[in-house]
C-alpha cells in the first residue's frame, strides 16, 4: 500500500526554514557539500514559487552566556567555554545559501527555532501556516522545531534529504518513524512536484 500523496503547497502561505546551516555546525553533517546543494535547490524552488525563506542560527552575546543556568545540560558547557559568539565566523550562515533581501533571519540561544526568537510572530504576520523544515541536526533543531510547530498547528513538511545528523541511526529513526506522525516527510524532488509550476 503506497503512502498518500502529501497536499499541494500554497507558496504564499509557506516558509522554508534553513536552520543552523552555519560554518561551525555544517562540518558535523555527513557529506555537507551535497546537503548544502540540495537545500540550495529547495530554497531556489520555494523562492521562485513565491514562498518565504527563513534562516535560523544559534549564536550568543556575552549577556546570553551569562544568563544560561548550570542546570541547562545542552547550553551550560557552551556558555562556560564562550563558544558560538554571535560575531564569530562559525556562527555565520554558509555563504552558498546566504539570505537575500526580504528573507526572515533570526538568532536563537536554545535548540528550537522559535523558543527564544520572534520567528512565529514574523511568520504569522506574513500569513504563513505551512513550514518546510531543513537543518542540522535532525535530533536537535529539526526535532525541536517540528514538535513546536505541530503544537502551533502549522502544516509541516520535513525534507528527508535536507536534514542531517552526525548519528545516522538516530537520523533514520526520526525521519522514518518519529516525524511521520507530525509532518509530511518528503524529499527535495517531491517538494518540486508539490509546488505550483510557473
Amino acid at each position: 500500500m503506497s503512502a498518500p500523496t502529501p497536499p499541494a503547497i500554497v507558496p504564499e502561505r509557506t516558509a522554508l526554514l534553513a536552520m543552523d546551516f552555519q560554518n561551525g555546525i555544517l562540518p558535523l553533517a555527513p557529506d555537507p557539500d551535497a546537503l548544502i546543494d540540495r537545500v540550495k535547490g529547495a530554497i531556489a524552488d520555494v523562492r521562485a514559487a513565491g514562498g518565504t525563506i527563513g534562516y535560523v542560527r544559534v549564536a550568543f552575546t556575552e549577556d546570553d552566556w551569562a544568563a544560561v543556568p548550570e542546570t541547562n545540560k545542552s547550553f551550560a558547557p557552551a556558555a562556560a567555554s564562550k563558544s558560538l559568539h554571535h560575531e564569530d565566523a562559525g556562527t555565520r550562515i554558509d555563504e552558498r545559501i546566504a539570505p537575500e533581501d526580504g528573507d526572515i533571519v533570526v538568532r536563537k540561544i536554545r535548540i528550537g527555532a522559535g523558543s527564544t526568537t520572534d520567528l512565529h510572530e514574523r511568520l504569522r504576520s506574513r500569513g504563513v501556516d505551512t513550514l518546510i523544515l531543513t537543518g542540522i541536526s535532525t535530533s536537535g533543531v529539526v526535532l525541536s522545531t517540528l514538535i513546536d510547530a505541530a503544537d502551533r498547528d502549522y502544516r509541516v513538511y520535513v525534507l528527508s534529504d535536507g536534514v542531517a545528523d552526525r548519528d545516522p541511526e538516530v537520523h533514520r529513526v526520526l525521519v522514518d518513524k518519529v516525524f511521520r506522525s507530525r509532518a509530511h516527510v518528503i524529499d527535495t524532488a517531491t517538494l518540486r512536484e508539490l509546488l505550483p509550476s510557473a
